[in-house]
């Protein structure tokens, strides 16, 4: 299994020159490759392969303009440009939007490096165009024996410089087989519900530093452009915010790696993020959530360890459905936290009730195969997980202090 290990690393000054140097060639070339392949598709409609702004690459060396990308190594040039290939496939696929120029200021510094640009042995990592070796924090140990296919260098916006090595790790083996299974509905009040009642508290790690990044947004607003205060204040801006995503992501590991180790199977609702943020009274709270990054550890990590993860529709009405029953209620306004079904009378926590409801149809799905959105053909149609109850439309009593109110 392919894994990467990423480390702090503190380059000295001469160093530093270089992989900035490194930095600003490879995006100079991922912007001229596809500013190349965009005049070709739409002034002459021909589609540009990595072949071909492979060989641009090497006519632009040449130009008297361009004679600085000599400078630096080649191999994270030629590197950008598969990069940019892969961002063209997946605009093909369907699966991303058009690739977006780099910018100086936003876009994330980086530089990828293959085995011909770099040396690993005895603990000492040395870079292309560079004499000394990279001093590497080695918080934790690689794999035995394993040499890592690539590295790759970034900076991120407080300044921080971080080294990553992916390799083969062979310790990383299925977990023995459980019977347990899960269905987990995200949500903002709690970060997790489970189907077994769990549910974890939301931290909210944005909020508890809002006045803190406030704070140095307005300091930075008060420098002057292109001055070197400017620079220190945004630094200080991006230290705020790696604060913010350092502890986002290791909430998020702790929780995914420990719904992976109890349970076999897994099931998650697909949720439109990028449609769900342009509610703009809500949209920074969903940002903190960050559901999809979520997901996205699920997906690697069940694909490391042997276990399963559905993923059922967004149209799952998982919220409106009893999931004693099988009624389903008419309407569920977000403010009812506690429902009553008017069909069978039991008491649902809403987002216990959705998990719950999560749980079955990705087991359903699992099973038979069959989709979880709701039958359109007839009236209250109920999904494969329900199908062995007679569905019934109802108004939901909302539970409020123990007394119901319709």
């Amino acid at each position: 299994m392919r894994r990467a290990f990423r480390f702090r690393c503190y380059p000295t000054q001469e160093q530093a020159a270089e992989l900035t140097r490194t930095f600003g060639c490879v995006r100079k070339a991922y912007n001229l490759a596809l500013a190349a392949r965009t005049e070709a598709w739409f002034q002459r409609g021909e589609r540009v392969s990595y072949n071909t702004t492979a060989a641009m690459l090497t006519t632009w060396k040449q130009s008297a303009d361009l004679a600085f990308l000599n400078e630096v190594s080649s191999v994270p040039l030629q590197q950008a440009l598969r990069h940019l290939q892969s961002a063209f496939v997946a605009f093909w696929e369907k699966r991303a939007r058009y690739p977006r120029f780099k910018s100086r200021k936003k876009s994330r510094a980086s530089a990828e490096y293959t085995r011909n640009a770099f040396r690993f042995r005895d603990g000492e990592l040395r870079l292309a165009k560079m004499t000394e070796p990279l001093r590497v924090v080695w918080s934790r140990s690689l794999p035995d024996g394993v040499e890592p296919s690539t590295v790759t260098i970034t900076r991120d916006s407080a300044g921080r410089w971080f080294v990553s090595l992916q390799c083969e790790d062979p310790r990383i083996q299925p977990l023995p087989h459980i019977d347990a299974a899960v269905g987990i509905d995200a949500g903002l009040d709690s970060l997790l519900t489970l189907s077994t009642g769990e549910k974890v508290t939301n931290p909210k790690h944005e909020r508890r530093d809002r006045v803190r990044l406030a704070k140095a947004q307005r300091l930075l607003n008060r420098k002057q452009k292109n001055s070197k205060n400017r620079e220190k204040a945004r630094i200080k801006v991006g230290r705020v915010h790696a604060r913010i995503a350092d502890r986002r992501r290791n909430t998020l590991h702790e929780l995914s790696t420990r719904l992976v180790r109890e349970n076999q199977t897994l099931v998650i609702e697909d949720l439109a993020v990028r449609n769900m943020v342009k509610n703009h009274r809500l949209s920074h709270a969903i940002s903190d959530a960050a559901w999809r990054e979520f997901r996205t550890m699920l997906e690697y990590k069940a694909a490391w360890y042997g276990r399963k993860l559905i993923v059922v529709d967004r149209w799952l009405p998982s919220s409106k459905l009893c999931s004693a029953c099988g009624s389903l209620a008419s309407a569920m306004p977000p403010q009812v936290r506690s429902w009553a079904c008017g069909s069978c009378g039991a008491v649902h926590d809403r987002d216990v009730n959705a998990a719950k409801n999560i749980l079955a149809a990705g087991l359903a799905v699992s099973a038979c195969g069959a989709g979880v959105r709701p039958k359109r053909s007839t009236a209250g149609g109920q999904p494969a997980a329900k199908q062995e109850n007679r569905s019934a439309r109802i108004e939901v009593p909302a539970v409020s202090g123990g007394n119901e109110t319709n």
